[in-house]
This record gives C-alpha cells, structure tokens and sequence, in this order.
C-alpha cells in the first residue's frame, strides 16, 4: 500500500511509520520540518497546497495526525496554535483530497478520547458517551479541549469524499518505550520517587499500547464498515492510583510521592504543561472494537506496563 501520513514526524507518526515500513508499504510522512528517515518525508505547512500533493494522488491510504503538541501551558498563543494546527490542516486536506483524480480510499483523521465528559461514574464508548462542556466538577478552563475536539471532526466530516471513507480516530493516550513520548515521561517521575497518584487518584487513565493501536488501525484499513468515530483505547481504564501503582511495580521503584491538584497546578506552571492531562477522569472504552471481536494483546495495564518497561531503550 502508499500510505501518506500527514503530521507524522511525531511520536505516534513514527510508531505507525516504522510499523507500515517494516510491513513492506510505501509510506511519506508529511512534515512541517522534514528529517531524515527510513521513509520518504516531505514539507507542507498544512496551510497550503504544495509538491506533497502528488504523494496522495494515487495512495491507498491517508492517516492524519497534524497538530500542536497540548503537552504545553494553554497561553492565548499556544491555544490558537493548538486550534488552528489541527482545524486548518483538516480543511485542508479536505480540499485536497475531494479534487483528487485517484484520492485515497481511506482516511483515519486523529480525534481524541477527551472530546468525553469529566466522567467517574460509567464507562464512555461511541454509541453512549457523552461529550464533554460544562459539566459538573470540571474546571471551565477544560472546555477548551473538548471544543478543539469538537470542531475538529465537525471540520473533518463536514466535505463529502465520495470515494475515500473517513473515520475520525477518539484516541487515548499512546504508550509505547519511544524517546519524548508520555511513556518516557511518566517513568522519568518513577524512576526519580515522584510516581504516586496525581490529585485525588480516583480520576480514569484511558490508555492503550502501541502493539494494540497499530493492530486497531490495520483493521480499520479494511471493509467499508468502518466509518464515523472509534474510540482507540484499552478496554480496562484504571483509576489514577492504581495506574501510578503499577508503573511503580514494573520499575521495582518502591517509592512514588503523592502530588496533591496543588502541587500539579504549580508543576505544570515550571514544566510549562497543564494540569487537565492528568487530573481530568477519562473513562474510555472501545466499544466498537469490542464488538467486532477484536482481541487486545494488552487489555490489561499490569502486562502491558511491564512490556513498555522491557522495551524501554537501556533496559536489559
């Protein structure tokens, strides 16, 4: 297959990348600055059309993943770039691909599992969660991400593209042992005794592995069934507590500090990060997957923990 990957030079691109490169698929991934890779790189700004163009006409697959990192303090600036990154691109390569002669017959635009309420008391799938907005419990400083999301599939479904299917991918969080990602970033707090429960600890990690999440993209690629929204998680969430516990034990680490909402709210301001990333009850659960039979090699955190730990880079 010719897979184009806009927005994919980073952590969750490369793991699709080097996933789709090893399977033998031509893959590009579109860049606002282009490295050197073991596959074919090209510059847009996800503003305007270019040269990069010519790599959709004829592909078999477009997966987007352009937009702003929200690891960063949501200052005016920060909050347009993180909305316009992800809106325009999308409008975009709307554009783009409904005036194509041979455009791709599928597009998986990434979405996110927080466009779901602040939620402790049930599980969220895509046929019974409720998006999220003012709700109670929830700081309105929040919303802000649930609208980002909102707008972003509303934008992506928003141009019919007769012969490309489009589903909208309501992913949480990515884990897998590569360097800058979140993984890294919650065992650098282990490993240095800080890896306790975050606020109350009672609020939902919606994750899934890396092994996982490229397996439920394969499957999406195939049969015209799958269209509109999926939610890409592991079928277990856990509250924050125990999702520290067990991150803890897979390190042997035997200490991990609590950090009170407080004490977040003023790491976050020194770490130049926010404190929703943590602190907002995420419930998710793949219902559509589930429902298709699909089987988690990872459905569990504990095993899942200890593999990423394994496959972590100096890990022996």
């Amino acid at each position: 297959m010719r897979i184009v990957i806009p927005g994919g030079s980073g952590q969750v691109g490369h793991v699709l990348a080097r996933h789709f490169h090893a399977q033998g698929n031509t893959v590009t991934v579109l860049s606002r600055q282009p490295q050197s890779a073991p596959w074919s790189v090209l510059p847009w700004d996800g503003l305007t059309p270019g040269a990069w163009v010519k790599a959709l006409e004829g592909a078999d697959v477009c997966i987007n993943l352009a937009g702003r990192s929200v690891n960063c303090r949501y200052t005016a600036a920060n909050r347009r770039a993180m909305y316009d990154s992800r809106i325009l691109s999308t409008r975009l390569l709307n554009q783009v691909i409904s005036n194509l002669h041979r455009p791709p017959r599928v597009w998986l635009n990434a979405s996110t599992a927080t466009i779901y309420r602040h939620a402790f008391d049930r599980p969220m799938d895509e046929s019974t969660g409720e998006p999220g907005g003012g709700e109670p419990g929830a700081p309105r400083r929040w919303d802000f991400s649930i609208r980002i999301a909102k707008d972003w599939e509303e934008t992506f479904f928003a141009t019919p593209t007769p012969a490309t299917r489009k589903v909208a991918l309501r992913s949480a969080i990515i884990f897998s042992p590569d360097r800058g990602g979140p993984f890294e970033l919650l065992s650098r707090l282990v490993r240095l005794g800080l890896g306790g429960a975050s606020g109350s600890g009672r609020q939902f990690v919606s994750w899934i592995h890396d092994a996982d999440f490229v397996r439920a993209v394969d499957l999406l690629l195939t049969g015209d069934s799958w269209t509109g929204v999926v939610n890409l998680a592991a079928p277990n969430p856990l509250p924050n507590r125990a999702f520290m516990r067990t991150l803890r034990e897979a390190w042997a680490a035997p200490v991990g500090l609590p950090a009170a909402g407080w004490m977040i709210g003023a790491a976050g301001l020194l770490l130049r990060t926010e404190s929703e990333l943590v602190l907002k009850s995420r419930r998710v659960i793949p219902g559509r997957l589930l429902h298709t039979g699909f089987q988690f090699q990872f459905p569990e955190w504990p095993a899942a923990a200890r593999d990423l730990v394994a496959r972590y880079p100096g890990v022996s």
